[in-house]
């Protein structure tokens, strides 16, 4: 079977090690550990890699947040894959940092890339993974947060954080959301 991972995030320098990188954080860490690298491919960086003799695709979006979802509606199509194969990892404000929240659908929640995502599918019944980011800044200053790197203590945790993620993917792609979900969310 194959398996579509969409990590959402901003392509260039300026974005990296980001609050609203988060899904490419994980996206490079299940990479990294697999041994394999992101080819620049249409519409985003793309890697293959195999799980337990499942196929999975790992998306980074180079279409901005805002329209991410031209991307994996290309790459739904391209690769065939089935809406309940499809999980989109994204940062979250309404969490704090580090929690994990696992749904099989649900509303955006006020983030772009889903919106898009929503929007170009023409549904919102696809898994998606939230990592969250916090919600420290003041009142108007929301897109400065979410662009901004994260601060000392949450680098400290982040590789235990992104290393709880990237084994909630593989939950997903081996049992099911359900089991990722009673396994990985709030955790």
């Amino acid at each position: 079977m194959n398996y579509l991972v969409v990590g959402l995030g901003n392509i260039g320098n300026e974005y990296a090690g980001t609050r609203h990188n988060i899904g490419f954080m994980v996206l490079d860490a299940l990479a990294g550990a697999s041994n394999i690298a992101f080819e620049d491919k249409r519409y985003g960086f793309v890697a293959e890699m195999r799980l337990k003799g499942h196929k999975v695709v790992l998306l980074k979006p180079s279409t901005y947040m805002n329209l991410s979802g031209n991307a994996v509606r290309y790459w739904v199509k391209q690769k065939k894959i089935e809406l309940e194969r499809l999980l989109i990892v994204s940062d979250d404000l309404a969490l704090p940092f580090g929690t994990l929240r696992m749904k099989p659908s649900g509303s955006e929640g006020g983030h772009n890339g889903l919106k898009s995502i929503t929007q170009c599918l023409g549904t919102d019944q696809y898994a998606r993974l939230r990592f969250g980011i916090g919600n420290e800044f003041a009142r108007g200053h929301q897109v400065d947060f979410v662009l901004s790197p994260f601060d000392e203590a949450e680098k400290a945790a982040m590789d235990k954080r992104v290393g709880q993620a990237c084994e909630a993917v593989k939950a997903f792609v081996l049992s099911g959301v359900q089991f990722a979900m009673n396994n990985y969310n709030n955790k």
